[in-house]
């Protein structure tokens, strides 16, 4: 079960920021946690990501799902 994010104007407007694939540092910087919690939820299937050699990507869109929000251009 999801839990409910209440995301801020600011918070939506610094998301904006960021390009449209994200590392992994980036993706923890927006969701407030650290890099190894990213890594596990990628692990379990939580973020749709992307591989480029060893590192890992993740779309833009797909945080956007996982915090129940849709990009608004």
């Amino acid at each position: 079960m999801k839990k409910q994010i209440i995301c801020t104007k600011q918070s939506v407007k610094r998301l904006q920021d960021y390009p449209d694939v994200l590392t992994v540092e980036e993706v923890s910087e927006l969701l407030g946690v650290c890099t190894k919690t990213v890594y596990n939820m990628i692990k379990r299937g939580e973020l749709e990501n992307h591989h480029i050699g060893r590192l890992f990507r993740i779309r833009k869109e797909t945080v956007l799902s996982y915090l129940g929000m849709k990009l608004s251009e």
